[in-house]
C-alpha cells in the first residue's frame, strides 16, 4: 500500500525520537530519515523503524496531538522557552528608562526592536512546539539529564 506524506512524517517522528533517546547515532538518523522521505509504501517505512520501540508498523501510528501532556509539563515547557526573552526585555527596557531618566526626556522606544522580531520568532517556535507535541519531547529530555545528573552523583558518592 502507498504512503502518505504523514505516514512518512510519522516514521520521520518516530526516527527523531529515537535520536533524542539516544537509540540512533546522528549518521544513522540522518540516513533512515532520507529513505523515510522518499519511502513510497508502508513496507518501506516499517524497514526503517522495525527495530525501534512502539511495535514496528508507521500504518497505526497515533498524532503528537492525541497523546496528553500534563498541564505541568506544557507550563515549565513554555516558561522555559520565553524566560531567556522576557529577561533580555525586561534588561533592555531597564536600560532604556534608566537612560531616559538620566537625559530628562523619553527617547525613541528602541527595545521594540529588540522584543518584536524576537518575540514574533518565539510565537511561531511556540505555537509549532505545541502543535507538534514538543513539551512532552522536552520533559523526556528533562528527565533523562535528571537521571544522568542524579547516576553520577550516586556513583561519585560511591567511590568517595
Amino acid at each position: 500500500m502507498r504512503a502518505a506524506d504523514t505516514d512518512r512524517e510519522a516514521s520521520a517522528q518516530r526516527l527523531r525520537v529515537a535520536l533524542d533517546e539516544g537509540r540512533l547515532d546522528l549518521h544513522e538518523y540522518d540516513e533512515r530519515l532520507r529513505r523515510a522521505y522518499a519511502a513510497r509504501t508502508y513496507a518501506e517505512l516499517d524497514v526503517l523503524v522495525a527495530d525501534l520501540p512502539l511495535g514496528g508498523s508507521v500504518a497505526p501510528a497515533a498524532s503528537p496531538l492525541a497523546v496528553p501532556v500534563p498541564a505541568g509539563v506544557t507550563r515549565r515547557w513554555l516558561l522555559a522557552m520565553w524566560e531567556p526573552w522576557l529577561t533580555v526585555v525586561a534588561l533592555v527596557t531597564a536600560i532604556w528608562g534608566v537612560t531616559a531618566l538620566m537625559a530628562g526626556e523619553a527617547y525613541y522606544f528602541w527595545p521594540g526592536w529588540v522584543a518584536g522580531p524576537w518575540g514574533a520568532v518565539h510565537l511561531v517556535q511556540t505555537v509549532s512546539g505545541l502543535a507538534h507535541g514538543e513539551p512532552a519531547r522536552w520533559a523526556a529530555k528533562q528527565e533523562k539529564r535528571r537521571r544522568k545528573r542524579e547516576a553520577r552523583r550516586h556513583d561519585s558518592g560511591d567511590e568517595a
